[in-house]
């Protein structure tokens, strides 16, 4: 009986560390520098954001951290720079949730930055702008976010947006009715609506980025979304209890680390010679491609009632 537990514990173990390998991601190979340059990287407190923005400020950048909790904030601040070294790491208040806390920023940020070379689309959490929590700040607040910045951008040139999404978009759909009707991606709120409603705002996440970069053809910026892996922070922060009792230990060992998340990322930002895939969705450092992830129609639909919601247009 004991040598059978043993051996199945092996075995359990063996094929942990297999599914490990299988599923690893791969790095970022670009060895840029970014001395001189500066960039906004949101929810950068903890997480991938957090990974991202120490990767940034170890390459030299001037580093946003545009984050909600001042707090987390600055204990992040505080471990990046004795990490990296690099003092220009700064905190800017920013709360995704509140549309006109998006506008504070971008006036703060202006008014205190020469320039920006690279936004990074990447927090998520609640709003209370009477939009849909998940659809306020996965979606919306980015968006009016990166409008508010996009002469910077420009006139930074060559600079970058990129925004993190994920692999659920493919389950996604964006139901323009309800959206209209009732600010939300769909109505109710258990575990699985829950994620309906995250795969809906990953969605919007992709098909912003394909109109993004149709508006900024014949310009310096380029623009990507990207997945970056199963994150296991981001399977807990849009699941429930039970849920997550469930499949937690099933799907443990698919999870990726926030360093090996945030690889995608850093590929997008800084790799050379992707320009011409402006608008593409990568994953695993690569570019991807579906229907759901071209569907320019819709993009322009979203992009146009998105300008309506913060008052744009």
């Amino acid at each position: 009986m004991l040598q059978e537990l043993l051996l199945s514990g092996a075995l359990l173990v063996g094929l942990y560390f297999l599914l490990h390998i299988v599923f690893k991601m791969p790095r970022c190979k670009s060895a840029a520098k970014l001395h001189g340059k500066t960039v906004i990287v949101t929810g950068a407190n903890t997480g991938i954001g957090k990974t991202t923005a120490m990767d940034l400020a170890r390459r030299g950048a001037r580093v946003i951290m545009a984050c909600r909790d001042r707090g987390r904030a600055e204990a992040a601040i505080k471990d990046i720079i004795q990490e990296t070294g690099n003092d220009q790491v700064v905190f800017m208040q920013l709360d995704l949730a509140s549309l006109q806390s998006v506008r504070s920023f971008a006036e703060n940020f202006l008014r205190s930055e020469s320039r920006l070379d690279l936004l990074i689309n990447n927090a998520g959490g609640k709003t209370e702008d009477g939009f849909g929590m998940i659809f306020g700040v996965n979606h919306l607040g980015h968006f009016l976010l990166t409008l508010l910045l996009l002469d910077r951008l420009k006139a930074s040139g060559p600079s970058r947006v990129v925004t993190v999404s994920s692999e659920g978009h493919k389950a996604g759909k964006v139901d323009f009715n309800c959206l209209t009707t009732h600010r939300d991606l769909s109505l109710g709120s258990n575990d699985f609506l829950l994620f309906q409603k995250y795969c809906h705002s990953k969605l919007c996440n992709v098909l912003f980025t394909i109109e993004l970069a149709k508006r900024l053809e014949g310009t310096d910026v380029t623009c990507y979304s990207l997945h970056p892996g199963v994150i296991k922070t981001e399977l807990g922060r849009y699941t429930g209890f039970l849920w997550r009792l469930v499949m937690a230990p099933i799907a443990t060992p698919f999870f990726a680390d926030a360093e090996s998340g945030a690889q995608t990322t850093l590929h997008c930002s800084l790799e050379p010679g992707i320009e011409h895939l402006s608008g593409h969705y990568f994953s695993r450092c690569s570019p991807r491609t579906n229907l759901k992830a071209r569907d320019e129609a819709a993009a322009k639909k979203l992009w146009e009632l998105s300008e309506s919601f913060c008052g744009l247009s």
